[in-house]
């Protein structure tokens, strides 16, 4: 027993002193694992930062992705709400909204009378896919252009590739078929919320006129114009819409109405109708006296647009040129993980089309070293002028004129800002035709795309510098030189020039046929012409240049955005030369036709149709609500204009020149036109 209860004790003991040492054994399992713990948030925090910094690129991404979906947010819920709401809203702000134009004249009695023909203008049709390679499965009838431009960001080579024409040709590259979209739609909304035809459409219905007695004429625009008969019968088929139209409207002739390089198309088209087979269309001599009422110019740069310069030079315009420089090499690199910049100007170069806008005229439209017909022009309010106004007063603006010095807007493309300032007989130029052009020195071989420039060299580079200013006659050589291949094509699809015999048979090619400087106006003197366009926006008249940067793989030319007026209404900014237009065609381009060049029985226009000049008054929207507001004069926008809209309205249902009160002008076109030396 006492050996058992020793035993016992003993037992007692150890486990008593276990206890004490699982005490001290329990303190230091607590200590590792508060140790344990400190690791694993140290390792949490080291992982952490050594994870990939939230780069500029990421922030980009990150803020444009928030603002696409607040924009499709934000549509949804304005698409899904009572279309009185919105109207409701706006007029607790603004005061009742005046009627729509097409529900205004209905109550004036306006009815459908003559058929009506849409010709789009550039990039505003629809585009979609036919045929395609690998990387386009799934995309057949899709579109390519317009629409939501979803393959722009899930396949951007890949679209690049296949809105792409072949550089040799013009036409079609090798397995690959993208046409036009057909009907109303092709051109009634650019883009999910932004239209384009869709309200004057919508407003033409509302006294009557339907599908049948409306025709949209979808043409493929990055197309040379005879191409697109060529290609795709483009305008035969126009023609025969026309007649069937005019044939069963009880002989009621068409009213056309063409927007932006739409007007060129046209002007093309009323040639070749006329011209015998098979270069034209064979109608004859009074074809057009037959079946056309008026003819509605929207924005047309019927002389072309100083625009297109920099987007064939360079692949840039004024917002392009602010964006690579608030963001250096971002457009360059970042978007396409390529040089973005190169693909566009690739891709654009093969689009035939936008050589038909270069300046026509040359040195006698748009001025030269020392004069332009616009060089008084400063920005200021304008007044409305009437029929007579060639010989208005002058106002206490244009005495300020007077005492400003005078811009050389001749000078398109100047290489510093000193250079486009300086007196002519102070710039030292030499000639770029000779220069020995060669293979960059740069490793051309690394470039993710070729662009004529890779064959220039650095000494042809720097030769079209040395140049240093560039007026509309030798921009054509400075285009001839820099991309040759680009302007073998357009040689034979376009002319520049200003015809010295109307009557010589080279005329008679279609290449003439869409320069009003080189062709005469249709046999049809019952006919009306229109310009119609919006003024009092700044647009892009001449530029300031300057060599680029980058070494390799870079497209060695780009605006000088650091050249700029130093005051707040200079027409100097950014690097741009501005005047008075539309913000894409400047006045003169749209208005001097119908001003001078067709006014009364000219050589240009020897049946005498009559012309005339609508001028809109740019007036931005008051509110958000208003959208793009009903009185704007911007190139696109002013399909939205309510006055524009009446007027069309007006002439669609019987009205002449004559009825809507003949010209209405608030730009100097008249004052400009008249100091332009042409023979009529």
């Amino acid at each position: 027993m006492a050996l058992l209860r020793r035993r016992k004790a003993s037992e007692a003991e150890k486990a008593q002193h276990s206890g004490s040492k699982s005490d001290k054994e329990i303190e230091r399992t607590d200590e590792e694992n508060d140790k344990n713990i400190n690791n694993r948030k140290k390792a949490k925090k080291a992982k952490f930062e050594g994870k990939k910094k939230w780069s500029c690129l990421d922030s980009c991404c990150w803020f444009i992705g928030c603002i696409c979906t607040v924009w499709w947010i934000l549509l949804f819920l304005y698409n899904a709400m009572p279309a009185s709401i919105p109207q409701y809203v706006t007029e607790a702000i603004t005061g009742p909204l005046p009627d729509p134009p097409g529900v205004k004249l209905r109550k004036e009695g306006l009815t459908a009378k003559h058929p009506v023909v849409f010709v789009p203008g550039i990039v505003t049709g629809g585009l979609e896919l036919w045929e395609g390679h690998q990387c386009a499965e799934g995309l057949f009838r899709k579109r390519l252009w317009g629409g939501s431009f979803g393959e722009v960001y899930k396949r951007p080579l890949c679209w690049v590739e296949h809105m792409s024409l072949n550089n040799e040709t013009g036409l079609d590259p090798s397995g690959i078929r993208v046409r036009p979209v057909s009907g109303l739609v092709a051109a009634d909304y650019f883009a999910a919320g932004y239209f384009v035809w869709a309200v004057l459409i919508a407003n033409l219905a509302r006294i009557g006129y339907e599908e049948k007695t409306m025709y949209m004429a979808a043409y493929d625009w990055r197309l040379a114009f005879q191409n697109t008969e060529a290609r795709d019968q483009t305008l035969s088929r126009i023609k025969s819409n026309i007649e069937l139209m005019v044939a069963t409207n009880g002989g009621k002739k068409a009213v056309i109405i063409p927007h932006s390089m739409g007007v060129l198309y046209f002007l093309h088209f009323m040639k070749w109708v006329e011209a015998p087979a098979p270069m034209g269309g064979g109608g004859g001599s009074d074809w057009c006296a037959k079946h056309i009422k008026a003819v509605m110019n929207i924005g047309g740069p019927l002389l072309g647009a100083p625009k297109a310069v920099p987007g064939l030079l360079s692949a840039e315009a004024k917002d392009i040129a602010a964006a690579r420089a608030m963001a250096p090499g971002f457009l360059d690199n970042d978007l396409f993980r390529v040089q973005t910049l190169q693909h566009v100007m690739r891709m654009t170069r093969t689009w035939d089309s936008t050589m038909s806008m270069i300046p026509k005229g040359g040195d006698t439209i748009w001025g030269d070293l020392d004069w332009s017909p616009e060089e008084s022009y400063v920005p200021r309010k304008r007044k409305q002028r009437d029929n007579d106004s060639q010989t208005a007063e002058q106002t206490d603006t244009e005495t300020l004129d007077s005492q400003k010095k005078g811009i050389n807007y001749g000078r398109i493309i100047s290489f510093g800002k000193d250079v486009a300032e300086a007196p002519s007989s102070e710039i030292e130029r030499i000639d770029f035709k000779g220069a020995i052009k060669g293979n960059n020195v740069a490793n051309i071989t690394s470039c993710d795309v070729w662009t004529e420039y890779h064959d220039m060299g650095i000494e042809g580079i720097k030769a079209v510098a040395e140049y240093k200013v560039y007026t509309a006659g030798s921009l054509l050589d400075l285009l001839h030189f820099v991309a040759p291949k680009m302007m073998a094509r357009g040689d034979a699809h376009f002319s520049y020039g200003i015809a010295d015999n109307l009557d010589d048979p080279k005329y008679e090619h279609y290449k003439y046929w869409s320069n009003p400087l080189e062709t005469k106006l249709p046999n049809a003197p019952d006919m009306e012409i229109y310009s119609m366009y919006g003024v009092g926006i700044p647009t892009e008249r001449a530029y300031v240049y300057k060599l680029s940067p980058y070494s390799e793989c870079y497209i060695p030319f780009q605006i000088d955005t650091s050249a700029d007026g130093g005051k707040e209404d200079s027409c100097l900014k950014d690097g741009v030369y501005s005047n008075d237009g539309d913000e894409t065609v400047p006045v003169l381009s749209a208005g001097f036709m119908c001003a001078k060049g067709w006014r009364g029985k000219t050589r240009f226009n020897p049946s005498g149709i009559q012309t005339y000049i609508r001028e809109y008054d740019h007036a931005p929207p008051a509110t958000l609500l208003e959208g793009r507001g009903t009185q704007s004069g911007a190139h696109v926008d002013i399909m939205g204009n309510f006055a524009l809209i009446e007027d069309i309205i007006r002439v669609a249902a019987g009205a002449t020149g004559e009825d809507l009160g003949g010209d209405r002008v608030y730009s100097d076109i008249f004052k400009w036109s008249d100091k332009i030396n042409l023979p009529l």
